[in-house]
């Protein structure tokens, strides 16, 4: 018995020490450049939607790092994060294929726009800053979002500037639009409130703001999604094709919305399998 003991103790304390703790950081140790109204006037709560920005970076083992980064923005309709099955969840599997794996806690926007944008580019910012600590090709990190997620990642590829450009996106089941016919509207209303102008809506419609440099994408989504249609995804692939940009894009039969990295999405293995083909084109 004793000696199964040690031998079982031995082979934890292995994995403990191989095993890459996650690292936190905060976005904006120098203080906020902008306010939601309660980020500055209240401590930070999750349990109350009031998220200090901040990074959780997994990295990869040393021999299987690939020298590419993924930040990733959990979706919530901007008003909570899904940052389980949309966000840490995915760590184990990404690293696994040599990326660098970070996920975002941004502050949700209260009605002020840049809030929850000026987060995900800083993160951009962050990454590329460590890229030599970490292992990580400065130019390679992309982005990756689901659902409202999707749209502050999207808003990042179409609206960058020197520094804060993705390499690529990775979108599950996205708002991309803000068009009342086909957006989502609680995630419309979060970030740019109940009454926008038209300037406004067009501006964060993300399908209108591809260009050439708008870096590739791949979406997966489901075809019965009652949350978000499906036209989000399609009209974005066709906006990024019209421009000559590479895009692929997944639709499953079914599984609605949000169903992130969870096993009970029937076509989780299908996914996976199209997700890492993908990921594999990434030079």
């Amino acid at each position: 018995m004793k000696t199964l003991l040690s031998t079982i103790f031995c082979i934890l304390s292995a994995l403990s020490i191989n095993a890459q703790e996650p690292i936190s950081i905060d976005l904006w140790p120098n203080g906020l450049p902008n306010s939601n109204g309660i980020d500055k006037t209240e401590a930070f709560d999750d349990s109350k939607n009031n998220f200090k920005p901040n990074i959780k970076v997994f990295l990869p083992k040393a021999e299987k790092a690939n020298g590419m980064a993924i930040v990733c923005c959990p979706g919530g309709g901007y008003t909570h994060l899904a940052v389980g099955h949309e966000g840490y969840d995915w760590a184990p599997y990404f690293n696994d294929l040599g990326f660098a794996f970070i996920v975002l806690k941004y502050r949700m926007p209260h009605g002020v726009t840049e809030v929850p944008i000026s987060d995900a580019k800083e993160a951009l910012r962050v990454v590329r800053e460590n890229a030599k600590k970490w292992n990580i090709d400065p130019k390679k990190v992309g982005i990756m979002g689901s659902s409202a997620g999707g749209h502050l990642a999207t808003t990042v590829a179409t609206h960058s500037e020197p520094g804060t450009e993705p390499y690529f996106q990775i979108l599950f089941y996205p708002v991309v639009t803000f068009d009342a016919l086909y957006t989502h509207m609680g995630s419309r209303n979060g970030l740019i409130g109940e009454k926008p102008t038209y300037d406004q809506i067009c501006l964060y419609s993300n399908e209108k703001q591809v260009s050439s440099n708008t870096p590739p994408a791949i979406m997966l989504l489901s075809d019965d999604d009652k949350t978000v249609p499906s036209a989000n995804s399609v009209n974005y692939y066709l906006a990024l094709k019209r421009h000559g940009v590479r895009a692929s894009l997944y639709i499953y039969p079914s599984g609605g919305h949000g169903w992130g990295y969870r096993k009970n999405f029937k076509y989780n293995t299908e996914m996976l399998s199209n997700l890492t083909s993908w990921l594999q084109t990434l030079k």
